[in-house]
């Protein structure tokens, strides 16, 4: 039987380095979300990030990575990310970091919207509800929370500056942008976000986003056609 985990030794330090964070991307849901199983290289402690659904798929491949969990970190509040986080948070006793609480508005409708994905869904509330520059933790791995809203008003990103490698959630993709026209989408906020708030971390942090392959802030810098430095350019 494949493995569900996808890069299971992922590495985002070069060859030559060893890196504190691991991280395995594990495809859920109909929507093909990228959950990521993050850890600890020294402890082996670590945590789910936007565990949508699957639970069985996600539990497997924590235990294939032979992985502590520690809690729940959640990007945002639609259900394909966060739709059965509260059951698998109950199932195994962990607490939920994030989003921000400008998303209560869609956790609030998870069992509405689940049924319309043909997902079971759960409403919960986050243990901890999470603001830009708060910091997440998990072995000895700390991730600075960034708050990027317009795909979602709470949508947040985790940063980990040592090894320059970002968590975004649906905030970009490869080649493109999050969506913004679902309720409380705001365009213009995700353009700022994303241009004031991740480009200058720098071009060589790579990213995993919610949906897709990874790549780097320079590479989408040079050629997304959405937030690349050519488009917002022409824009301004």
């Amino acid at each position: 039987m494949q493995s569900p985990i996808r890069a299971a030794t992922f590495n985002p330090m070069t060859a030559t380095q060893e890196s504190p964070l691991r991280a395995a991307i594990i495809p859920v849901t109909a929507f093909q979300q990228n959950c990521s199983l993050v850890w600890c290289s020294k402890t082996m402690r670590g945590a789910l990030i936007d565990p949508g659904g699957d639970l069985d798929k996600l539990k497997d491949a924590v235990a294939r990575a032979g992985v502590t969990l520690e809690k729940i970190l959640l990007t945002h509040g639609h259900a394909d990310h966060c739709g059965q986080a509260g059951m698998l948070a109950a199932e195994l006793d962990l607490p939920i970091e994030g989003p921000h609480e400008d998303d209560r508005f869609w956790i609030s409708r998870l069992e509405d919207d689940g049924p319309r994905f043909q997902m079971a869904t759960k409403i919960f509330e986050p243990t901890r509800w999470l603001t830009d520059g708060d910091r997440v933790s998990f072995g000895e791995v700390e991730l600075e929370v960034i708050h990027c809203p317009g795909h979602t008003p709470g949508h947040v990103v985790f940063f980990h500056r040592p090894t320059k490698f970002a968590f975004v959630g649906d905030v970009l993709f490869s080649g493109s942008i999050g969506r913004t026209d679902f309720p409380m989408g705001n365009h213009q906020d995700l353009l700022d976000a994303i241009t004031q708030k991740l480009w200058p971390l720098g071009d060589d942090v790579t990213f995993i986003p919610g949906h897709g392959p990874h790549s780097t802030f320079g590479k989408e810098r040079q050629s997304n056609p959405y937030v690349g430095d050519a488009a917002i350019g022409a824009a301004g």
